[in-house]
């Protein structure tokens, strides 16, 4: 009976993957773009309508909703103090754990819950969201233990362990980046010996490809891009910015791009022929695709004063203009696209103060506005445009717990699904009704 259930859930699923849906990080097609109609422009007086609200473990993942369900990933400490040095790695015992809720109560549904003691900086839980697709879900936790599970029981299809099955090391922060589904294959930023890159097949697990052996993984996930009419899959990692072939890992091109600590985190976003790519202390850089050449051209490098240079939240880019959340400034700044010009920044949407390292609000584009969940804990709705930052409303959902360079922060993106937001904390997950009708 259960097998029947399971393969009916599985079919429903399917049907139901539309704009409805969030089911993994950033959304449908990880741009950020949340495509429903019907959703409100203005919060009610008194905020939008709390749905539900449940107790939750530590994390920085945020959630996936598919087909009435929503995938939270999270970690329950049972010994050691969370606190956060940004350099220094701190030991805690716990059980990370993915835990499927009903998204119209937030009932448990199931849970798969694994021993995993913490050796990494930031040590609160989970990096990375959920990616659910074809039935499965996919959890890569923070010690990289890979983890496929039906998505209707939460019965294990397969595992992986990065630092045992492949001698991967771990990073200083953990493992960031999400897992991308991509045809029949999950691709996963591994950092092992024998790959940077992995994909493996995602019904069994089976290891189908590697690339860019002995380099490590960084923390950014893996992107696939369109250019010149080609499919790219764009990964970036601590020596570069590099394209490989979907189908099989190949290099096609590489450029230079090296962070500071390592720390390949945003991912690329694509404008046409365009890439760009960014991360901390002023590092940004947009690449231009020609047909008939085989690498890109770098049209600008940019510095603190040019250019984005994100860290937390990856950037969207909307009618040639980039937006995106500088992380030595903490400030949200617009810039041009192609020419790098800095054309305004405003720390409103961030932190509300001026010189906060890392200030961050994770972008969704919404038709013209624009819904920022800012790391103070507060829903903004907001019209971004070449000239100037217009809020248009903001609201308190949950409060900030997590603690960086001396204030609380809500470091987790939402999932936007069903005309609803979900958001978690380190404390709680809980669902807001945004449909234009609400009252």
């Amino acid at each position: 009976m259960l097998r029947i259930t399971a393969a009916l859930f599985v079919a429903l699923s399917s049907l139901s993957a539309r704009a409805a849906d969030w089911p993994q990080w950033m959304g449908p097609t990880r741009d950020g773009v949340w495509t429903e109609t019907g959703v409100t422009e203005k919060f009610p007086a008194k905020g939008p309508r709390k749905v539900w609200q449940v107790p939750a473990g530590g994390g920085y993942s945020g959630p996936a909703v598919v087909g009435g369900r929503v995938y939270l990933f999270e970690y329950m400490r049972t010994m050691g103090d969370p606190a956060n040095d940004p350099l220094k790695r701190a030991a805690l015992t716990g059980t990370e754990q993915v835990r499927c809720l009903d998204a119209k109560t937030g009932k448990e549904l199931w849970k798969h819950a694994y021993a995993c003691p913490y050796a990494v900086s930031y040590p609160c839980g989970p990096r990375c969201t959920p990616t659910v697709a074809g039935g499965r879900v996919y959890a890569l936790g923070a010690m990289g233990c890979l983890y496929c599970l039906d998505a209707a029981t939460g019965k294990v299809v397969w595992e992986k362990d990065f630092a045992k099955d492949f001698k991967a090391p771990v990073p200083t922060w953990g493992f960031a980046a999400h897992p991308l589904v991509l045809g029949g294959v999950v691709v996963c930023m591994v950092g092992a010996p024998g790959g940077a890159v992995m994909a493996f097949d995602a019904a069994t697990g089976e290891v189908k490809w590697t690339a860019l052996p002995s380099e490590a993984a960084g923390y950014c996930p893996p992107t696939v891009a369109t250019l010149n009419g080609e499919k790219h899959l764009v990964v970036w990692h601590p020596k570069g910015l590099v394209g490989l072939d979907p189908d099989g890992g190949k290099v096609r091109w590489h450029v230079k791009l090296e962070p500071l600590h390592g720390m390949a985190v945003a991912a690329p976003r694509r404008f046409g022929d365009h890439l760009f790519c960014g991360g901390y202390d002023g590092l940004s850089l947009l690449l231009k695709f020609e047909k008939g050449t085989a690498n890109p051209k770098a049209m600008w490098r940019g510095d603190r004063d040019t250019g984005v240079s994100p860290t937390n939240s990856t950037p969207l880019i909307h009618d040639g203009t980039l937006y995106g959340c500088c992380s030595a400034s903490g400030a949200l700044r617009a810039v041009a696209l192609t020419t790098g010009k800095r054309l305004w920044e405003d720390f409103a949407p961030t932190t509300g103060r001026k010189s906060a390292p890392y200030g961050t609000a994770f972008l969704t584009r919404n038709g013209d506005l624009f819904y920022l969940m800012s790391e103070t804990g507060e829903l903004v709705i907001a019209r971004l445009t070449p000239t100037k930052y217009e809020e248009l409303g903001r609201a308190k959902l949950l409060e900030p717990t997590g603690t960086a360079f001396g204030r609380k922060v809500a470091w987790a993106a939402p999932a936007f699904a069903d005309r609803h937001v979900f958001v978690r904390n380190d404390e709680c997950i809980a669902c807001y009704d945004l449909s234009a009708k609400a009252k």
